[in-house]
């Protein structure tokens, strides 16, 4: 996944995917005049290598179809709801800490591009849960003083400026 990110970073995606395509080829290709070989030199009738996949059923059937589209319409909506609720400032706490994300995006944005933070991403994604794995107690130790201190904070200014306060929602 990384070289494939790391290629996406200096060549076309049309190179990319022309490039993983032809390597696949080759590797199966290769496979394929092997396996025909050991079965011309063994006299073996084992048949296709890749038989078994060659008759998995790929179609796309009504059923599971509209399950994925009702799945990702239902996070869609989902979506757009809780963004229009945020930028419409439904809660102006919710709001202010909505745009504090925006902003703090902005500087990110200047200081890197969209591959460089996918690429770190992926590494990120595949090394934090062994971090956290191996340093489980102190980082827990570390999460729950800052969680501490942030709290009180959001009392110190929740008592100063009572608007902030969310209101509770009627059920």
């Amino acid at each position: 996944m990384l070289f494939i990110l790391l290629s996406l970073a200096i060549f076309s995606v049309l190179s990319v995917i022309a490039y993983l395509s032809l390597a696949i080829l080759s590797v199966t290709l290769s496979f394929r005049v092997y396996k025909n070989i050991m079965q011309a030199v063994q006299k073996s009738g084992e048949g296709h290598p890749f038989k078994e996949y060659l008759e998995w059923d790929i179609e796309l059937n009504d059923a599971k179809t509209q399950k994925v589209v009702k799945l990702v319409m239902k996070h869609f909506n989902a979506t757009v709801r809780e963004l229009r609720r945020l930028f419409l400032v439904e809660d102006l706490v919710d709001s202010i800490k909505f745009g504090l994300l925006l902003w703090v995006l902005t500087y990110i944005g200047s200081w890197f591009n969209g591959m460089t933070l996918i690429i770190n991403s992926v590494v990120i994604v595949f090394t934090l849960p062994k971090i956290y794995e191996t340093y489980k107690v102190q980082i827990d130790n570390y999460l729950a003083m800052a969680r501490s201190q942030f709290n009180k904070i959001l009392q110190q200014v929740q008592s100063k400026l009572p608007f902030l306060k969310k209101k509770a929602k009627a059920q």
